[in-house]
């Protein structure tokens, strides 16, 4: 299974044994969209519910930070998702906030993990079979363990102003980078890390909404100015798009990746923390 399935491929694979089909929608409170709501009014057939807010530390007052490894080991046991399973990641958002769910399960050990190239919308528009309700779901063993490789904290990047060992990529839009424009958050800063590199998510996606390959991929990272020789450390918002460039960097081949899991959520809320304006 490659990391980017397309939609004719699941469609193949509804119902063998070993397969999982995960909705890991997540929107911003803004849109006032219930992504749970949505996923029980229509889902892929066999899909379970990835709660983004809820399989996470909820004690950490900032959202959606990485949970235990037991509780992790616990949510995707009681979704059905075991050791050995394939799973595909899909969602129905503008964010691709499936590639969260991908990013928090390699973390967690699960290696066999897809993400749905173009997500429910073009499952939805090819006229591909869909149903609706919770599902029941058969527990699954899924064992308890974490590499933290692939995950950078507060510390470790105030360490790297300093080192400068890693490039620092920013999914947020342009106008959030160089703090033209305010934050979605209340209390935070406008701008970014200093040194930081800015390319915007929706540059990895063409305009049918999946993902771009190739030397178009490779082209969007470098005209941002990454050396993808080096390596890099994605940051967004709050850790829900920077996965969306570490996938990206995934499909190119390039696993020197980590993901700062506080972001910008966490960097711009504290007092002592650098914050650069401007491109």
């Amino acid at each position: 299974m490659d990391a980017l399935v397309s939609t004719e491929w699941l469609a193949g694979e509804l119902g063998a044994n070993d397969l999982r089909i995960v909705d890991a929608s997540w929107h911003m409170p803004a849109e006032n969209r219930n992504a749970r709501a949505e996923f029980e009014a229509a889902h892929i057939p066999g899909a379970v519910f990835f709660d983004i807010d809820e399989i996470a530390d909820t004690s950490s007052p900032l959202p959606h930070m990485l949970p235990s490894p037991e509780k992790f080991a616990s949510r995707a046991q009681a979704l059905g998702l075991g050791d050995g399973s394939r799973i595909v990641v899909y969602d129905n958002s503008d964010l691709r906030s499936s590639a969260r769910a991908w990013w928090m399960l390699r973390v967690f050990g699960a290696h066999r993990v897809a993400i749905l190239d173009g997500g429910f919308q073009k499952w939805q528009a090819e006229g591909r079979p869909v149903e609706s309700g919770k599902p029941v779901v058969r527990h699954r063993h899924f064992t308890p363990w974490e590499d933290r490789s692939a995950v950078r904290t507060l510390e470790q990047m105030k360490a790297n102003l300093t080192t400068k060992a890693e490039q620092v990529l920013d999914a947020r839009s342009a106008s959030r980078f160089a703090g033209a424009e305010p934050e979605p958050r209340p209390g935070l800063r406008a701008g970014h890390i200093p040194g930081a590199r800015n390319l915007p998510y929706r540059q990895l996606l063409a305009e049918d909404g999946t993902f771009k390959r190739g030397e178009d991929l490779r082209a969007a990272f470098e005209q941002a100015g990454i050396d993808l020789s080096r390596p890099v450390v994605t940051t967004c918002g709050s850790g829900i798009t920077a996965a969306v460039l570490a996938f990206g960097l995934h499909l190119l081949g390039h696993d020197k990746v980590a993901l700062y899991d506080g972001s910008w959520t966490e960097w711009g809320s504290q007092p002592d923390t650098p914050v650069v304006t401007g491109a």
